[in-house]
Protein backbone atom coordinates (compact mmCIF):
# COMPACT_ATOMS: atom_id res chain seq x y z
CA UNK A 1 0.00 0.00 0.00
CA UNK A 2 1.00 3.53 -0.44
CA UNK A 3 2.26 5.50 2.99
CA UNK A 4 2.70 8.97 3.28
CA UNK A 5 6.01 9.25 1.74
CA UNK A 6 5.06 7.37 -0.84
CA UNK A 7 2.42 9.53 -1.73
CA UNK A 8 4.32 12.48 -1.84
CA UNK A 9 6.97 11.00 -3.74
CA UNK A 10 4.71 10.42 -6.63
CA UNK A 11 3.50 13.65 -6.47
CA UNK A 12 6.29 15.06 -6.91
CA UNK A 13 7.71 12.84 -9.59
CA UNK A 14 4.27 13.48 -11.42
CA UNK A 15 4.69 17.25 -10.67
CA UNK A 16 1.08 17.09 -9.23
CA UNK A 17 0.00 19.39 -6.58
CA UNK A 18 -3.02 18.96 -5.01
CA UNK A 19 -5.77 21.36 -5.80
CA UNK A 20 -8.91 22.42 -4.00
CA UNK A 21 -10.76 22.60 -7.20
CA UNK A 22 -11.07 19.19 -7.49
CA UNK A 23 -11.40 18.16 -4.44
CA UNK A 24 -7.98 16.68 -3.91
CA UNK A 25 -7.03 14.82 -1.06
CA UNK A 26 -5.26 11.54 -1.17
CA UNK A 27 -5.30 8.94 1.38
CA UNK A 28 -1.88 8.10 3.00
CA UNK A 29 -2.81 5.38 5.46
CA UNK A 30 -2.60 1.91 4.20
CA UNK A 31 -5.04 1.00 7.21
CA UNK A 32 -7.62 3.41 5.96
CA UNK A 33 -8.05 2.44 2.37
CA UNK A 34 -7.92 -1.24 3.42
CA UNK A 35 -10.59 -0.71 5.93
CA UNK A 36 -12.97 0.93 2.93
CA UNK A 37 -12.49 -2.60 1.06
CA UNK A 38 -13.51 -4.56 4.16
CA UNK A 39 -16.77 -2.02 4.69
CA UNK A 40 -17.40 -2.28 0.88
CA UNK A 41 -17.34 -5.78 1.37
CA UNK A 42 -15.65 -6.47 -1.63
CA UNK A 43 -15.14 -9.97 -2.74
CA UNK A 44 -13.01 -11.99 -5.65
CA UNK A 45 -16.19 -12.10 -7.58
CA UNK A 46 -16.70 -8.13 -7.81
CA UNK A 47 -15.91 -5.79 -10.83
CA UNK A 48 -15.25 -2.32 -8.96
CA UNK A 49 -15.90 0.69 -10.51
CA UNK A 50 -13.70 3.67 -8.41
CA UNK A 51 -13.80 7.50 -8.97
CA UNK A 52 -11.30 10.00 -8.23
CA UNK A 53 -8.29 7.33 -7.62
CA UNK A 54 -6.12 10.24 -7.64
CA UNK A 55 -2.66 8.50 -7.28
CA UNK A 56 -3.68 5.21 -6.28
CA UNK A 57 -4.10 4.60 -2.83
CA UNK A 58 -7.27 3.06 -2.86
CA UNK A 59 -7.25 1.29 -6.05
CA UNK A 60 -4.36 -0.80 -4.73
CA UNK A 61 -6.30 -2.07 -2.08
CA UNK A 62 -9.23 -2.69 -4.41
CA UNK A 63 -7.16 -4.84 -6.65
CA UNK A 64 -5.62 -6.81 -3.77
CA UNK A 65 -9.27 -8.16 -3.35
CA UNK A 66 -11.10 -7.70 -6.95
CA UNK A 67 -11.62 -9.57 -9.56
CA UNK A 68 -11.13 -6.56 -12.07
CA UNK A 69 -10.86 -2.17 -10.88
CA UNK A 70 -12.30 0.23 -13.39
CA UNK A 71 -10.93 3.91 -12.34
CA UNK A 72 -12.74 7.29 -13.40
CA UNK A 73 -10.33 9.35 -13.51
CA UNK A 74 -10.58 13.10 -14.75
CA UNK A 75 -7.07 14.28 -13.84
CA UNK A 76 -4.89 14.22 -17.50
CA UNK A 77 -1.71 14.08 -15.31
CA UNK A 78 -3.16 11.54 -12.56
CA UNK A 79 -4.77 9.23 -15.58
CA UNK A 80 -1.66 9.03 -17.35
CA UNK A 81 0.48 8.14 -14.56
CA UNK A 82 -1.91 5.61 -12.63
CA UNK A 83 -1.46 2.23 -15.21
CA UNK A 84 2.13 2.76 -14.39
CA UNK A 85 1.92 2.49 -10.16
CA UNK A 86 -0.38 -0.74 -10.70
CA UNK A 87 2.00 -2.34 -13.20
CA UNK A 88 4.89 -1.11 -10.84
CA UNK A 89 2.97 -1.97 -7.14
CA UNK A 90 0.89 -4.97 -8.55
CA UNK A 91 2.20 -6.60 -11.88
CA UNK A 92 0.15 -9.56 -11.01
CA UNK A 93 -3.04 -7.49 -11.39
CA UNK A 94 -2.05 -5.54 -14.29
CA UNK A 95 -4.58 -7.08 -16.70
CA UNK A 96 -7.15 -6.46 -13.98
CA UNK A 97 -7.26 -2.83 -14.58
CA UNK A 98 -9.04 -0.21 -16.55
CA UNK A 99 -8.08 3.14 -16.45
CA UNK A 100 -11.01 5.95 -17.72
CA UNK A 101 -9.82 9.40 -18.66
CA UNK A 102 -13.02 11.22 -18.26
CA UNK A 103 -15.16 13.32 -15.93
CA UNK A 104 -17.00 10.78 -13.72
CA UNK A 105 -20.89 13.11 -14.93
CA UNK A 106 -20.14 12.19 -18.69
CA UNK A 107 -19.44 8.29 -18.46
CA UNK A 108 -22.04 6.55 -19.47
CA UNK A 109 -20.28 2.88 -20.34
CA UNK A 110 -17.26 1.57 -18.64
CA UNK A 111 -14.57 -1.52 -20.34
CA UNK A 112 -14.09 -5.15 -18.89
CA UNK A 113 -16.88 -6.37 -16.75
CA UNK A 114 -20.44 -4.83 -15.53
CA UNK A 115 -19.62 -3.31 -12.22
CA UNK A 116 -21.06 -4.78 -8.58
CA UNK A 117 -19.75 -2.26 -6.39
CA UNK A 118 -18.71 1.52 -6.42
CA UNK A 119 -16.29 2.05 -4.22
CA UNK A 120 -14.75 5.41 -4.20
CA UNK A 121 -13.56 8.50 -1.89
CA UNK A 122 -15.48 11.27 -4.00
CA UNK A 123 -14.52 14.77 -3.98
CA UNK A 124 -16.39 17.31 -1.58
CA UNK A 125 -17.90 19.23 -4.30
CA UNK A 126 -19.32 16.56 -6.51
CA UNK A 127 -20.24 13.81 -4.08
CA UNK A 128 -24.14 14.10 -4.33
CA UNK A 129 -24.45 14.01 -8.26
CA UNK A 130 -21.65 12.11 -9.26
CA UNK A 131 -23.46 9.41 -6.89
CA UNK A 132 -26.53 9.46 -7.99
CA UNK A 133 -25.56 9.62 -11.75
CA UNK A 134 -23.62 6.26 -10.98
CA UNK A 135 -25.91 4.26 -9.51
CA UNK A 136 -28.36 5.60 -12.47
CA UNK A 137 -26.53 4.97 -15.16
CA UNK A 138 -24.92 1.14 -13.53
CA UNK A 139 -27.85 -0.44 -12.15
CA UNK A 140 -25.73 -3.44 -12.14
CA UNK A 141 -23.87 -1.77 -8.92
CA UNK A 142 -25.56 -3.63 -6.19
CA UNK A 143 -23.16 -2.20 -3.52
CA UNK A 144 -21.58 1.18 -2.99
CA UNK A 145 -19.26 2.67 -0.38
CA UNK A 146 -18.23 6.09 -0.60
CA UNK A 147 -15.88 7.98 1.36
CA UNK A 148 -17.07 12.03 1.62
CA UNK A 149 -17.72 14.50 3.97
CA UNK A 150 -19.34 13.86 7.21
CA UNK A 151 -21.73 16.75 6.40
CA UNK A 152 -22.36 14.99 3.19
CA UNK A 153 -22.65 11.45 4.53
CA UNK A 154 -25.25 12.96 7.24
CA UNK A 155 -27.48 14.18 4.31
CA UNK A 156 -27.59 10.83 2.19
CA UNK A 157 -28.08 8.88 5.57
CA UNK A 158 -30.54 10.59 7.19
CA UNK A 159 -33.96 9.28 7.29
CA UNK A 160 -37.50 11.30 7.24
CA UNK A 161 -38.10 13.65 10.08
CA UNK A 162 -34.07 14.65 10.44
CA UNK A 163 -33.43 18.28 10.25
CA UNK A 164 -30.52 17.47 7.27
CA UNK A 165 -32.85 14.94 5.22
CA UNK A 166 -33.41 16.54 1.88
CA UNK A 167 -32.93 15.72 -1.27
CA UNK A 168 -29.53 13.90 -1.87
CA UNK A 169 -31.50 11.54 1.01
CA UNK A 170 -34.58 10.90 -1.00
CA UNK A 171 -32.94 10.05 -4.56
CA UNK A 172 -30.11 8.09 -2.67
CA UNK A 173 -33.22 6.26 -1.05
CA UNK A 174 -34.49 5.87 -4.56
CA UNK A 175 -31.60 3.59 -5.48
CA UNK A 176 -30.65 1.80 -2.22
CA UNK A 177 -30.82 1.26 1.43
CA UNK A 178 -28.66 4.16 2.71
CA UNK A 179 -26.27 4.03 6.22
CA UNK A 180 -23.66 5.93 8.05
CA UNK A 181 -20.38 3.33 7.83
CA UNK A 182 -18.20 4.98 9.92
CA UNK A 183 -16.17 7.84 10.22
CA UNK A 184 -12.60 8.65 9.48
CA UNK A 185 -10.17 11.54 10.80
CA UNK A 186 -8.23 13.98 8.87
CA UNK A 187 -4.97 13.23 9.62
CA UNK A 188 -5.09 9.88 7.18
CA UNK A 189 -5.30 12.78 4.13
CA UNK A 190 -2.42 14.79 2.02
CA UNK A 191 -3.33 17.82 2.10
CA UNK A 192 -5.17 17.14 4.79
CA UNK A 193 -8.63 18.61 4.80
CA UNK A 194 -10.88 20.97 6.99
CA UNK A 195 -13.58 18.83 7.42
CA UNK A 196 -13.47 15.70 9.05
CA UNK A 197 -15.02 12.66 6.29
CA UNK A 198 -17.29 9.64 6.64
CA UNK A 199 -17.99 6.18 5.10
CA UNK A 200 -21.81 5.48 3.45
CA UNK A 201 -23.06 2.38 2.18
CA UNK A 202 -25.87 1.99 -0.42
CA UNK A 203 -27.31 -1.47 -0.65
CA UNK A 204 -29.34 -1.65 -3.88
CA UNK A 205 -32.97 -2.77 -3.73
CA UNK A 206 -36.00 -2.13 -6.14
CA UNK A 207 -37.35 1.56 -6.13
CA UNK A 208 -40.75 1.82 -5.59
CA UNK A 209 -43.31 0.84 -7.25
CA UNK A 210 -45.37 3.49 -9.05
CA UNK A 211 -46.31 4.69 -12.53
CA UNK A 212 -44.17 7.55 -12.50
CA UNK A 213 -41.13 8.07 -13.63
CA UNK A 214 -37.85 8.41 -11.72
CA UNK A 215 -37.88 11.71 -13.27
CA UNK A 216 -41.48 12.49 -12.26
CA UNK A 217 -41.14 11.47 -8.79
CA UNK A 218 -37.47 13.93 -8.57
CA UNK A 219 -39.39 16.83 -9.96
CA UNK A 220 -41.60 16.63 -7.01
CA UNK A 221 -38.26 16.14 -4.87
CA UNK A 222 -36.72 19.37 -6.51
CA UNK A 223 -40.16 21.24 -5.51
CA UNK A 224 -40.54 20.12 -1.92
CA UNK A 225 -37.25 21.24 -0.89
CA UNK A 226 -36.56 24.12 -2.96
CA UNK A 227 -38.87 26.01 -0.42
CA UNK A 228 -38.17 23.26 2.53
CA UNK A 229 -40.21 25.61 4.91
CA UNK A 230 -43.00 26.17 3.09
CA UNK A 231 -45.96 23.62 3.70
CA UNK A 232 -46.42 20.70 0.55
CA UNK A 233 -49.24 22.66 -0.35
CA UNK A 234 -47.34 25.96 -1.12
CA UNK A 235 -44.08 24.65 -2.11
CA UNK A 236 -45.94 22.28 -4.46
CA UNK A 237 -47.72 25.13 -6.35
CA UNK A 238 -45.76 26.16 -9.04
CA UNK A 239 -45.09 22.02 -9.52
CA UNK A 240 -48.68 20.99 -9.75
CA UNK A 241 -49.95 24.48 -11.45
CA UNK A 242 -51.61 26.36 -8.39
CA UNK A 243 -51.72 25.84 -4.56
CA UNK A 244 -55.28 24.36 -5.00
CA UNK A 245 -54.08 21.94 -7.72
CA UNK A 246 -51.15 20.89 -5.32
CA UNK A 247 -53.54 20.03 -2.47
CA UNK A 248 -55.90 18.29 -4.40
CA UNK A 249 -52.70 16.29 -5.96
CA UNK A 250 -51.99 15.66 -2.17
CA UNK A 251 -55.04 14.33 -1.15
CA UNK A 252 -55.17 12.00 -3.93
CA UNK A 253 -51.84 11.07 -2.77
CA UNK A 254 -52.99 10.31 0.77
CA UNK A 255 -50.68 12.95 1.93
CA UNK A 256 -51.44 15.65 4.50
CA UNK A 257 -51.24 18.85 2.65
CA UNK A 258 -49.68 20.88 5.48
CA UNK A 259 -47.07 18.62 5.94
CA UNK A 260 -43.38 19.72 4.70
CA UNK A 261 -41.37 17.74 1.98
CA UNK A 262 -38.58 16.46 4.97
CA UNK A 263 -41.62 14.32 6.41
CA UNK A 264 -41.95 12.58 3.71
CA UNK A 265 -40.70 8.91 2.33
CA UNK A 266 -39.30 8.51 -1.25
CA UNK A 267 -42.50 6.25 -1.66
CA UNK A 268 -44.86 9.13 -0.13
CA UNK A 269 -42.76 11.50 -3.56
CA UNK A 270 -43.41 8.76 -5.67
CA UNK A 271 -47.46 8.63 -4.92
CA UNK A 272 -47.47 12.17 -5.16
CA UNK A 273 -45.71 11.76 -8.67
CA UNK A 274 -48.49 9.84 -9.75
CA UNK A 275 -51.35 12.32 -9.27
CA UNK A 276 -49.83 15.25 -10.68
CA UNK A 277 -52.35 17.35 -12.26
CA UNK A 278 -53.26 17.05 -16.13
Amino acid sequence: MLGGADIRALADAFGVKPTKQRGQNFVIDGNTVRRIVRAAEVTGEDAVVEVGPGLGSLTLALLETARHVTAVEIDPVLARHLPDTVAARMPGKADAFDLVFSDAMLVTELPGPAPTALVANLPYNVAVPVLLHMLATFPSIERTLVMVQSEVADRLAAKPGNKVYGVPSVKANWYADVKRAGAIGRNVFWPAPNVDSGLVSLIRREPPRTTASREEVFAVVDAAFAQRRKTLRAALAGWAGSAAAAEQALTAAGIDHKLRGEMLTVEQFAAIAEHKPE
